[in-house]
């Protein structure tokens, strides 16, 4: 039996809208996870400009990561069809006894307004008789409703399931299990404070001419996150129980996010502090590596 164009054109429609859902439910799931990974750097994923299209390739990082994480996923859905389930038997439910009240309601309207013949009573019929009919009409909203419901519960476990998942990955990343490449950065020396002199490591660079925003009030010469950062530029894993690597976490924008790997006795909940390095017009080098250097620091 072959098939008409109007059954192919409906066929080719649905699949159509099918897939303009995935691709909004993979970039919902997108941006919530970069969303979820950058906010625990304190970074807004909004100012980093960061392609449209990375949205749609990070969800399966989301749902097909490994083992556990497709369990997890499909555990989630699983929980999901279960509840989206137990909503539509309430829903229905609860508009089953609505309609059949209201008419009841209509229904003794109608009848006690029948034969009387006063401008009040025919108005009150009137409206009885419409909202009657109105409620025919109730299979439609349902069906709307059901739809909602639907969505809203897709969209829930797609959000929990990508936000856990960022937050999880961005833990991992900030740690000693980084997935992340260590960095060495090499900059003209003009508009960077910070760094080791290339010819003399341990010599401090000149801070003549620089201004810092958020000094402390405990001292007067306290310099708060800036002395945290001030000697420990460089990369030194010599002592493995307090080791000192530099990650790169985005270059994006004319800007290079670094920040300082935590320690695996790192407090839960601490988070990392990020360098935010402005592009030189000079022209830098970054040398990327899996891991740090095994030479220790002179």
């Amino acid at each position: 039996m072959t098939q008409t164009p109007n059954q192919e054109t409906n066929i080719l429609g649905k699949f159509t809208s099918v897939l303009g859902l995935l691709g909004a439910a993979l970039f919902f799931a997108g941006w919530i996870y970069r969303w979820s990974y950058f906010y625990f750097f304190q970074l807004e994923v909004n100012t980093l400009d960061l392609p449209a299209q990375s949205f749609l390739i990070v969800p399966l990082q989301i749902f097909l990561g490994d083992g556990w994480t497709i369990c997890k996923s499909a555990i989630a859905f699983f929980v999901a069809a279960i509840a989206i389930q137990a909503t539509l038997w309430l829903i229905k439910i609860i508009s089953d006894t609505v309609v059949s009240a209201s008419q009841l309601l209509l229904s003794r309207i109608i009848s006690a307004t029948q034969h009387k013949r006063s401008w009040t009573a025919k108005r009150l019929k009137s409206l009885a008789e419409f909202s009657s009919g109105q409620l025919r009409s109730v299979d439609f909203l349902r069906s709307l409703v059901n739809e909602i419901v639907i969505v809203s519960w897709v969209l829930i476990v797609i959000f929990w399931l990508a936000r856990w998942q960022g937050i999880a990955d961005a833990q991992r990343d900030a740690g000693q299990n980084s997935t992340l490449p260590v960095v060495a950065l090499i900059t003209p020396e003009e508009k960077f404070a910070v760094g080791r002199k290339l010819d003399d490591i341990f010599a401090d660079p000149s801070l003549k001419g620089y201004r810092i925003i958020g000094v402390g009030v405990a001292r007067r010469r306290h310099r708060g996150l800036f002395d945290d950062l001030r000697g420990r530029e460089d990369n030194d894993i010599s002592n493995p129980k307090q080791p000192r690597v530099w990650r790169l976490l985005l270059e994006r924008g004319g800007w290079i996010y670094l920040f300082r790997a935590l320690p695996s006795n790192a407090k839960p909940g601490e988070i990392p502090s990020v360098l935010a390095i402005q592009e030189s017009e000079k022209g830098h080098i970054i040398i990327r590596s899996p891991e740090a250097s095994k030479t220790s620091s002179p």
